[in-house]
């Protein structure tokens, strides 16, 4: 597994955890910020590394379909990069006051 995905999918988790099932959440929880195994889990669980994989997938289309939907992580990264932006044009000073009314309205 990756880094991206594993930073991208608890950016989801943050987002949309909360729409999850307990058993879904806690699932999401052990593998991707505990670092368990899939064997791990379903020991806790009492089920398969293939039941465990399975809700893990499921888990994660629904995850994915309510950014897809609501668009909430892809708004914040758009704020934080605008953000970033005016950061730079405050510390260089040029015509400040002109770029950021300018970046502010693209918010709007």
């Amino acid at each position: 597994m990756s880094l991206e995905k594993t930073v991208h999918i608890n950016q989801l988790l943050s987002y949309y955890g909360v729409l999850l099932t307990e058993k879904q959440q806690n699932m999401m929880a052990s593998y991707y910020e505990e670092d368990l195994s899939l064997s791990e889990i379903g020991e806790n669980y009492q089920i398969s590394r293939q039941a465990v994989y399975d809700n893990l997938k499921r888990a994660e289309c629904l995850l994915k379909e309510y950014e897809e939907k609501l668009r909430l992580l892809d708004k914040s990264n758009q704020r934080l990069e605008r953000y970033d932006q005016l950061k730079q044009v405050l510390t260089k000073n040029q015509c400040a006051v002109e770029i950021v009314e300018e970046l502010i309205q693209k918010e709007l």
